[in-house]
């Protein structure tokens, strides 16, 4: 996540004043040089990069202050609602800036044994809301007795943590599960506005992904046909998408309870079967003893025994605290 759109509203004085210094009052202004550190740093790499756009020392690495940017999804997510639950899809890639940090992360987590959640944005914060929310649900079933948990409530509970961040929590999410009232989907927005909608997408992929679905979507679909779309959904959003890629994941939730989350139900990029095409001669595969042994000995425990290594074979050295 990037605060610096908030940083350039916060002209405070360094030292405020207070009649008692000993109460504290008003305004923390902990952060205000931190701030302004980061303020300079981000005009001197805006500056670096105008000026030197076409010189080899222009890269992140040589400029100065650089600060490092947040692990985000990239991502493909989809929700839709057939005739007998919900179908919710996503790919599997996570990217740090321009670089992909996971080929295979997961980004469909669950919230209650019926709600499952997808994720797009930081992936600590997708992560890390669903973990609050789950255990929020679970709390809330066990003081009522065990009941099922509806979707609305955990909307409800989404919607509201997103909204008193206002949007600093970078969380992206399509929420689908069943409960006495029948299926449901929905989408909520990082400040915390959300929409029940019969199919939505989100993430950098959402509008290749709303293609296949304004095309192919219709009512009372089976659950076969729902999985295929969510599949040409992910992969039209894989293929079309720099920030989404890797593996299609799956989440089918039915009305009678059952739920089946698969992991790389789709897999386009597979490079196993293209690697096993490649026959690589004899001469580059070393098989044992090709190496001479010079010299081989064995040094018994200092204790004499067979027990192998003992806490006598270990030097400890104490470390320092002052």
């Amino acid at each position: 996540m990037n605060n610096m759109d908030n940083l350039d509203s916060m002209h405070l004085h360094p030292h405020p004043r207070h009649d008692d210094e000993s109460t504290p009052s008003g305004f923390s202004f902990d952060n205000i040089y931190r701030n302004a550190m980061i303020l300079e740093n981000n005009n001197n790499n805006q500056h670096s990069s105008a000026s030197s756009s076409f010189s080899a020392t222009s890269s992140t690495t040589n400029k100065r202050g650089y600060i490092p940017q947040a692990t985000k999804t990239g991502t493909t997510i989809v929700g839709i609602v057939y005739k007998n639950g919900v179908v919710l899809g996503a790919d599997t890639r996570a990217t740090g800036g321009t670089e992909v940090a996971d080929k295979n992360c997961e980004k469909i987590h669950y919230l209650a044994p019926n709600i499952y959640c997808c994720g797009a944005g930081t992936a600590a914060d997708t992560e890390k809301t669903t973990e609050l929310i789950a255990s929020q649900l679970e709390l809330l079933r066990l003081n009522t007795g065990g009941t099922q948990s509806r979707i609305v409530t955990a909307c409800t509970l989404l919607k509201r943590m997103l909204f008193r961040y206002q949007g600093y929590i970078s969380a992206a999410l399509v929420l689908g599960g069943c409960d006495i009232h029948g299926p449901h989907v929905y989408q909520i927005y990082p400040h915390g506005s959300t929409g029940k909608l019969p199919y939505t997408t989100m993430g950098s992929g959402s509008l290749a992904a709303m293609s296949v679905f304004e095309t192919g979507w219709v009512e009372n679909m089976e659950e076969k046909e729902a999985v295929e779309l969510v599949q040409r959904a992910i992969l039209a959003g894989i293929f079309n998408d720099l920030g989404s890629g890797s593996n299609v994941d799956t989440c089918v939730i039915r009305m009678d309870g059952t739920v089946a989350l698969t992991r790389g139900a789709v897999k386009p990029n597979e490079v196993k079967p293209i690697r096993d095409l490649i026959h690589k001669s004899e001469r580059f595969q070393m098989k044992s003893g090709a190496t001479a042994v010079v010299h081989s000995q064995f040094v018994p425990s200092k204790k004499g025994s067979n027990r192998g290594l003992t806490l006598a074979d270990v030097i400890v050295t104490e470390m320092e605290t002052s």
